[in-house]
């Protein structure tokens, strides 16, 4: 019998009770026959055993039909039941009960594109992020030198669009400050760098050094894409002791901000050997969903090993980098950049042919290509180059990271060879200072069309790209919704039409990033059987005002069935 059905049942043998003539003859006997139907109508209603229920709240499932519960049973790390408070509790006992205070449950979120590892390292280099001028950096390096155990002083995080001068920095005070000390300091989005004069000379560049896919400016010491890789390529190795400290740090950061699931992009077999070690020594949780770096030693183990996949690691897909980034100028564009003299076109990192030998030899090997993508001339190309290899299948996900600046006429390729956009709404209202005057009124148009990307193929997964930008989901969700920074400017949003709806917003940063991974059978949505995997926030993220957005508080984490951030 169900609870509605002891419910009605309960409910008519009281009235019967109640208009009972009870005469003394019958008293006796009757009274134990009732005492037996009511210990029978009224039996416990809690006859099946949880470890974890969650209660008193609204719970978004984010499933196919967009379902809310007020309760749910978790048993063994996966969802057992959803349902009213009352089917929940009345039927489901645990060990562990919470009552959630009328607080917001959704699925755990997922960061469909960042640095996981390099972020864990950035926090034991000098932070350069959000330096209000390059005065402002020589302040922090000079502060950083007496903590500094690596000789050579290593850092990322400059901006030089957030700056009064807006010109590249110039390594001169570097070189007068640090004349023995080598320095290395990374812009923020990882496609330039600033080097002094002792950097340089050990790594051997001097005023002819010319790179493929790269730029010099000697004078300035400013390395663009390709050319970073030679003080890369000789900076001193992080031990494993640095990397074990570098991904438990950023494991914690990342619970504390509701994120269950990273997409790492790029990473060595070593790194992946390490993270496999610490999660089977249980320090790493997080679920890692890992790109390979381009690189022949990944190709050598992986092309004949094939994909590698456990509930915590998938290894499947491969990393690639077309083009630089559009704030050094290095994105490759199909007209020249509006605001440089002479003409730049930017760089693309590798010919055609690299690329597509490449996306032959994942096909045949069933891996999936994802490729950093920024200006419209790489997304052409790489379009091209899926349409080529993989045509119009619908199961290899291929996926296109950040598609900054899609031509019009390349925009239905995503939709005609099942190309999976991957993109970073913070970028959008990071860039959207500068980004006009960089591609000109007309194609900065074309430039961050997140909603004309999703309905191509019906989704778009969302991340944040960290730590180029903040590791806060709540922040790519507001940007996405509002196209507005966290001062809320501009009014009405930064080219407002290709906002997202909220539940799209909340779709990308849980479901469509499973698909995008092909997880979604596992986690991404509450759904039962699928991995307890959640966020509790303190805000309805689907009815507040635009303005609570960002204020949006992440109450408790919970991994596998796990509370892990509280």
């Amino acid at each position: 019998m169900n609870f509605l059905s002891r419910q009605r049942a309960n409910k008519t043998f009281n009235l019967q009770l109640s208009t009972f003539n009870f005469q003394p003859f019958m008293h006796h006997r009757l009274f134990i026959l009732f005492l037996v139907i009511a210990s029978t109508t009224s039996c416990h209603f809690k006859n099946k055993q949880a470890d974890l229920i969650l209660h008193n709240a609204t719970i978004y499932s984010v499933d196919d039909a967009f379902s809310t519960y007020e309760a749910m049973a978790i048993k063994d790390g996966k969802i057992l039941a959803l349902g009213t408070e009352r089917e929940i509790l009345n039927e489901y006992d645990a060990a562990q009960i919470i009552d959630c205070g009328k607080q917001f449950i959704y699925p755990g979120f997922i960061d469909g594109h960042c640095h996981f590892l390099g972020y864990g390292r950035t926090l034991q280099e000098v932070n350069l992020d959000s330096t209000q001028s390059f005065e402002e950096v020589i302040q922090r390096v000079v502060a950083f030198k007496p903590v500094n155990s690596r000789g050579w002083i290593i850092g990322r995080g400059w901006d030089q669009n957030d700056w009064a001068d807006q010109s590249f920095p110039s390594r001169s005070k570097l070189d007068s400050l640090f004349p023995s000390t080598p320095i290395a300091l990374q812009r923020i989005d990882g496609h330039a760098m600033l080097v002094n004069a002792e950097a340089m000379r050990r790594a051997g560049i001097d005023a002819s050094t010319k790179v493929n896919g790269g730029d010099i400016d000697f004078d300035k010491g400013i390395l663009i894409d390709n050319a970073m890789n030679l003080i890369t390529d000789i900076l001193p190795a992080y031990s494993r002791e640095d990397d074990t400290a570098a991904l438990l740090a950023a494991q914690e950061r990342c619970f504390a901000a509701g994120l269950t699931t990273v997409d790492e992009a790029g990473l060595m077999k070593t790194d992946v050997d390490l993270i496999k070690q610490l999660q089977a020594d249980g320090k790493l949780k997080m679920r890692i969903y890992a790109m390979l770096a381009d690189d022949s030693l990944n190709y050598a183990h992986y092309l004949k090993s094939g994909i590698d996949t456990t509930d915590r690691l998938s290894v499947r897909a491969f990393k690639f980098y077309a083009d630089g980034a559009l704030g050094s100028r290095g994105a490759c564009l199909l007209a020249p950049y509006d605001d440089v003299l002479p003409f730049s076109y930017g760089l693309m990192l590798h010919d055609a042919l690299h690329f597509r030998r490449k996306a032959y030899d994942l096909r045949v090997a069933g891996f999936q290509m994802c490729t950093h993508a920024i200006g419209d001339s790489a997304n052409r190309v790489m379009l091209d180059i899926y349409g080529e290899v993989v045509g119009d299948s619908i199961d290899h996900r291929w996926r296109i990271e950040h598609a900054q600046v899609v031509h019009k006429d390349d925009l239905s390729k995503f939709a005609q060879y099942h190309v999976i956009p991957s993109v970073q709404p913070t970028h959008a209202t990071s860039d959207m200072p500068w980004a006009p005057q960089r591609l000109g009124r007309s194609r900065v148009m074309r430039a961050y069309t997140y909603r004309e990307l999703k309905e191509q193929l019906g989704m778009v997964a969302l991340g944040t790209d960290f730590p180029v930008e903040g590791i806060s989901p709540i922040n790519t969700y507001y940007a996405a919704v509002a196209r507005k920074n966290l001062q809320g400017q501009p009014d009405g949003g930064f080219q407002a039409e290709n906002a997202l709806t909220r539940e799209d917003a909340l779709r990308g940063m849980t479901i469509w990033p499973a698909i995008a991974n092909f997880e979604e059978h596992k986690k991404g949505s509450i759904e039962v059987g699928k991995f307890a995997d959640l966020v509790v926030l303190d805000q309805d993220l689907l009815k507040c005002t635009e303005a609570r957005l960002p204020q949006s508080k992440v109450v408790m984490t919970i991994l596998q069935g796990e509370v892990i951030f509280k």
